[in-house]
């Protein structure tokens, strides 16, 4: 090779290695910053987004990169999660990292039970990304998380304990002319044998869904819990979707559609499809706020359908005083019938609930109508914090 080729060539190798390290510079310089986002089609997020600490308090997380304000939102978790009833302040502020990652952690301890939480990025609310258990509201879903520990445990899986089923069911309601479904749990066991079992028709309240019960409530563990511990009878637990269809100018809870479905329809699907003691001493109905207004509606003045009946949170009366002296005269016969009977009304409510102003209004209605009651008068309110433990305290007294 020619010397002055042989130079040309020298020089631009030598142009073009003294070039890389300024070109590496240059992009690494314009490269973006790490990313909280998982990297691959099925990569895993390397972050947790509900974190207990060591001390009791809670960090939640959220990648987020492009929001600009990310908070913490829920109505079970007040005051570490400020629910902001009355307009107070409302959710945990988050703050973001250089990756996009936003985080927060409750300034006090959080006690050991389930609580149900979304996050709100810019105004919208959104499940947890990260979660792996979830509930479904009226509209609408919820993430949730367990914080473990002694005052939880009554409601808590024990993977010693033998446990019951869930099962969704559908079915067809001509009372509502449409299709309608339930949740159905069955004892531990009912699967190997061919007996018969009592049945708790349990219904949530005005904010949840037919799921509720089982997803938040965990009716399901608190059953499986107390029939391991000789606590409450083996029995059947129906959850039905206790609203129905909106009809204009009807409110959801001034109209007979519930009870219709539930009477015409769900208890005969019930005992056509599972193996149930068909009386009323085997039947009983149970539930909280709107689910108590169906079971004072639709359970208290059918003594001949269900045996024992329980109220959670819910009552007659405040803000309209003649509401009971409606109820008194439309179920004056059927109110006497109760009255006869030997099992009392299970009333439950908590002294903050924005509800107790009807419990003494609806407990003097009883004993009006010579019915006996027990009052589980309790702290907190209108949360399912209360609503589990007054499951708790409920099942035990059923079908004794």
């Amino acid at each position: 090779m020619p010397a002055t080729r042989r130079l040309l060539v020298i020089a631009a190798v030598f142009a073009a290695a003294t070039a890389l390290p300024v070109q590496a510079q240059v992009q690494a310089a314009d490269a973006p910053a790490a990313s909280c986002r998982a990297q691959g089609a099925f990569a895993r997020a390397a972050y947790t987004s509900v974190e207990p600490l060591t001390d009791g308090r809670v960090t939640f997380r959220l990648c987020a990169p492009e929001a600009s304000e990310v908070r913490v939102t829920s109505t079970d978790i007040d005051p570490a999660i400020p629910a902001g009833f009355g307009g107070g302040e409302r959710g945990l502020i988050m703050t973001r990292d250089a990756a996009g990652l936003w985080t927060g952690t409750t300034a006090i301890p959080i006690p050991a039970d389930t609580y149900r939480f979304n996050f709100e990025v810019d105004g919208a609310r959104v499940p947890d990304p990260m979660a792996e258990t979830f509930s479904r509201e009226r509209s609408g879903i919820n993430s949730t998380f367990e914080i473990a520990g002694p005052e939880g445990a009554f409601q808590t899986y024990a993977p010693a304990v033998p446990h019951g089923a869930v099962t969704r069911i559908e079915y067809w309601s001509a009372a509502v002319d449409g299709k309608r479904e339930a949740f159905v749990y069955t004892p531990p066991g009912y699967m190997n044998n061919a007996e018969r079992y009592p049945v708790l028709y349990l219904v949530h309240g005005a904010g949840d869904s037919a799921d509720s019960w089982t997803s938040v409530g965990h009716a399901n563990y608190i059953a499986d819990n107390l029939i391991a511990a000789g606590g409450a009878q083996p029995m059947i637990i129906v959850m039905p979707f206790g609203h129905t269809p909106d009809r204009p100018g009807v409110n959801m809870l001034a109209n007979t559609d519930f009870g219709d479905d539930l009477i015409a329809n769900l208890i005969p699907y019930v005992e056509a499809n599972f193996r149930t003691i068909n009386d009323a001493d085997h039947r009983a109905m149970a539930g909280l706020s709107m689910g108590g207004a169906h079971t004072l509606n639709f359970g208290v003045p059918r003594p001949d359908l269900f045996g024992e009946v329980g109220v959670f949170s819910m009552g007659l009366g405040l803000g309209n005083p003649g509401a009971i002296a409606d109820f008194e005269q439309a179920h004056a016969a059927q109110l006497q019938a109760r009255a006869a009977m030997a099992e009392p009304v299970y009333y439950a409510i908590g002294t903050d609930d924005f509800l107790y102003g009807s419990a003494a209004p609806t407990l003097a209605m009883f004993e009006r109508a010579g019915i006996a009651a027990h009052y589980n008068e309790t702290g907190g309110g209108h949360t399912w914090i209360n609503w589990r433990r007054y499951l708790a305290d409920f099942l035990p007294r059923l079908f004794q």
